[in-house]
């Protein structure tokens, strides 16, 4: 779906409905839809936020523990994430292994732990107790000596440049990780980066204490703050809003870190910007399972229980010159849209995508090509794996917070969720 008030590279759509506390954002990249939030009151919005919790039960069969954290449900706290993490060359090593959970953790145990995925239908929050706190530029990690650069940053001197920097301006036993958004950043910004995020944690120390369990320790920034810190990067070029209070804060928040978009905050009031971008007719598409592509062309996408699947088909495009040819264009454009459906939907976990059949391994390459450019722009972690003995893709995508159906529809009751309302 284009939009047509922007030709911008990026642009953001932030729309506060007063009445019902609601703060709705959405981000457009030329023109197209590509991600939605939503924040609703106070517990909306789980991850990052810093808890003291009380170990409910231990289950060595699923080298795992539920931990009341003062949810509706008990938080689910995995083997791997119950240890202090260790690192090696940029990654975190799993020490599910080597540890056994009945040896960490006891029943009634107390402990300081952190949301790191959304409770999602019947699963709780998963929590850790390795506890990170994000800036715009580094993520502190405030119990491990370490530094670990974004593995999107590919220029081997740059990251030699960002690992100097953050070893100069970290507090000892206190470890960093570098952001993608850090690339050609000046070694002041992040020196300030990681002081602010020092003293956020100094501050936490003597509140930890009187914390009664469970109960919440440190709430990660809202949905305004987070849009600064996470998604505005620089290809962002405008942004709208509905409310001066809200232009006032992104306006003296964007001036503070430099950045070129605060002169380009406008303010429109007195309309729904999501229906004046088309935001929510979009989604009423997103939520069907038969997208349409511009060609003519069609995917149809089925979420499992145990992954997600992903059609390609011609239908009404019928191309210029040979079959091949519609073929290959139709793929090509599957999968710039399947990037855009993944980001949109919020799919994650194990994804197979049944491209219309190509003889040429030139073609099946550029196709598969083009599916990478394209999730290279995801800021959640995916990994296109190739093909399959049946020429089927395999790809992976990272499970993060709810999906669009999720938020936006519910189970029908009539045949116990087999459809959605």
């Amino acid at each position: 779906m284009k939009h047509d008030s922007t030709g911008c590279l990026k642009e953001i759509v932030l729309q506060t409905q007063s009445h019902s506390q609601k703060l709705r954002a959405a981000v457009f990249e030329q023109g197209d839809l590509m991600d939605v939030f939503e924040e609703e009151g106070a517990s909306s919005h789980l991850v990052g936020n810093i808890y003291r919790g009380r170990v409910e039960n231990v289950l060595p069969g699923m080298q795992a523990a539920f931990v009341d954290i003062g949810l509706d449900k008990n938080a689910f706290l995995y083997v791997g994430d119950a240890v202090p993490s260790r690192f090696e060359e940029d990654e975190k090593v799993d020490q599910a292994a080597h540890v056994r959970i009945e040896h960490v953790l006891k029943p009634r145990q107390e402990l300081l732990v952190q949301v790191i995925k959304e409770p999602v239908g019947t699963k709780g929050a998963r929590i850790s107790v390795n506890l990170t706190l994000p800036g715009r530029y580094v993520v502190l990690l405030p119990q491990v000596s370490y530094i670990g650069v974004s593995r999107k940053i590919q220029d081997n001197n740059e990251r030699t440049r960002l690992r100097d920097l953050a070893d100069l301006a970290k507090p000892e036993g206190m470890g960093v990780i570098i952001r993608t958004l850090a690339e050609g950043i000046d070694g002041d910004e992040i020196a300030e980066d990681i002081a602010q995020l020092v003293e956020i944690w100094n501050a936490l120390q003597p509140k930890i204490p009187h914390v009664s369990v469970p109960g919440l320790v440190h709430k990660d920034v809202d949905l305004v703050s987070r849009l600064v810190r996470d998604w505005i990067d620089q290809d962002v070029e405008k942004i709208t809003v509905d409310q001066d209070e809200v232009a006032l804060i992104l306006r003296k928040a964007l001036k503070e870190i430099e950045h070129p978009a605060a002169k380009q905050i406008f303010v429109v009031t007195g309309e729904d910007l999501f229906a004046r971008y088309g935001v929510d007719d979009e989604i009423r598409k997103t939520l069907r399972s038969k997208v349409w592509l511009k060609s003519g062309g069609y995917l149809v996408i089925q979420q499992t229980e145990a992954l997600i699947v992903i059609d390609v088909n011609t239908g009404k495009y019928v191309g210029q010159r040979s079959l091949e040819e519609t073929v290959v264009h139709t793929n090509l454009e599957a999968a710039r849209e399947i990037a855009r459906q993944l980001r949109l939907r919020n799919l994650g976990g194990i994804i197979i995508i049944d491209f219309i059949d190509m003889t040429s391994t030139e073609d099946q390459q550029k196709v598969i090509e083009a599916l990478e450019t394209a999730c290279a722009r995801d800021k959640t972690k995916s990994q296109v794996l190739g093909l399959t003995q049946l020429g089927l893709v395999e790809m992976t995508r990272k499970k993060v917070g709810q999906t669009l159906a999720i938020r936006y529809t519910s189970p029908c009751p009539t045949c116990d969720g087999s459809g959605r309302v």
